[in-house]
This record gives C-alpha cells, structure tokens and sequence, in this order.
C-alpha cells in the first residue's frame, strides 16, 4: 500500500524511504521487501542506528522529512493508508493451521488502535501544502514531540547496542543478558522487546513469520529467557494502547 501511494504522490514530491530494523539483517527481512517489489528505496539497518537517532521505539513509525532535510514531524505510528486498495495475498502463504501462539498474537492486534484515515490525510496535506501544511511542525514543535533520552534510555541503548554486536558475532548467550537489561532499563521500547524476541530459536523454520511469534511454550515457560512477550505485555497496557493517539 505504501508503494502505491509513493507512486501516486511522487509526482508532487514524496519519496519513501523504508528501513528494516532487524539485527539478523538482511536475510530477514527479503522475504518481505521482494513481496512488496518496491521502487523506492529500501534499507536495512542491522544495528538499530535509525531507531537510535530518530527515537523510534516501534514499528510502523515514520519521520517526515523536507527536501531541505529538515525533520517536520518526528517518528510517531505510522499506518497503512486506507484509501489504496492494492491486491492482497494470504501473508502466511498456504498455511491453513497457525501455532497458538499466532493466534493469540492475532487476537490482541485486531484491538490495536491506530488513525490510519486521519494520518493519510496528514500526509497528503503536507505533500499537497509543504511548509504551510497545518500538519508541518516547526522546530520547536519538532523538539517538544521528540523521545527525552534520559540516563537509562541512554544506558538501555547501550546495552542493546552490545547485545546486538554479540549476536552478530555469534554468541546468541552472551547476548540475552543486554538484551535483558535494555528491556529493564527502557521498558517502553517494543523495538528492542521485539527484536530479543524474534532471535529465540523455535517455531517453523520454513515460515519468514515464525520469527515475529516467538515467545514461551506452554508448559515450559522457565526456558523462556526474557521476563516480557507480546501478547502478555499487550493485555497488561491494552491493545487500544499500544500506539500513542495521532495528534495533528
């Protein structure tokens, strides 16, 4: 849908820029970038560097960038825009039979709340009206909604820099420990939760999905090495909280 939109926008000026957070790099996320052929730029950052400059503590967040590289609205939640309608495609491919775990993941998600229509239309102004959009916020309006790094974000950042340095080195052990401690330490990020717990082995290896379903298996919860998972972290907040309200 994105790719779609790009297209129809980019006459007026839009480009899209898509980044793939995921210290397994960029085997993980072929799968989905060849499925979208997209024309626009699509790149990996195995190190989270974007999410560490820009403040992106999930996903699908975007930043909105001027042609003069000014920074008009910093990273908030991002849907799908509902207006493009764009043939869709089983993304589970023939599976007819999902883990519990799936499942559940996909019961919470359909509670998430998002303003896909309000954000869509945002963005169109801002294509349409450029700097004199109502939706194009100033500098100081920039720096007011961008993420505080206090101590233990910059601690937690560490942390998850080491421990994804040591999982790209192989040591997947070593690395659980950082892992850990960012979770504690920026216990709002759900890009670092979502990372440490894509890299547990398990699950269909044959499924590019198995990976974003990863948590603990009933009945041997013990060797779950992490003290948060998705779905118990989504009905502790509530799903209709797990982006922050679009504010214009």
């Amino acid at each position: 849908m994105w790719q779609a939109l790009r297209n129809e926008l980019h006459p007026q000026g839009l480009e899209v820029v898509t980044v793939g957070m995921d210290t397994a790099g960029p085997e993980a996320c072929r799968h989905f970038i060849e499925a979208a052929s997209p024309e626009h730029p699509s790149l990996i950052d195995a190190n989270h560097i974007v999410a560490a400059k820009f403040g992106i503590i999930n996903i699908p967040n975007s930043i909105w960038i001027d042609e003069d590289g000014m920074i008009v609205r910093p990273a908030e939640a991002a849907p799908a825009p509902p207006s493009i309608e764009v043939e869709r495609t089983n993304p589970f491919g023939g599976m007819t039979e999902f883990p519990d775990r799936a499942t559940a993941i996909m019961s919470e998600a359909v509670h998430i709340e998002a303003s896909p229509a309000e954000y869509e239309a945002a963005l169109r102004d801002w294509v349409g009206n450029g700097a004199d959009s109502v939706y194009a916020l100033s500098p100081d309006e920039v720096i007011a909604r961008s993420q505080p790094r206090d101590d233990n974000t910059s601690k937690g950042q560490a942390h998850f820099a080491m421990a994804t340095h040591l999982e790209q080195l192989g040591d997947h052990a070593a690395a659980i420990g950082h892992f850990r401690m960012a979770h504690q330490l920026v216990p709002d990020n759900f890009a670092y939760r979502r990372q440490a717990w894509s890299l547990e082995p398990g699950g269909d290896a044959d499924s590019p999905f198995a990976r974003f379903w990863q948590g603990p298996d009933e009945g041997n919860e013990e060797a779950w090495p992490y003290d948060s998972e998705w779905v118990a972290d989504v009905q502790a907040m509530g799903a209709a909280n797990y982006y922050p309200k679009f504010t214009p």
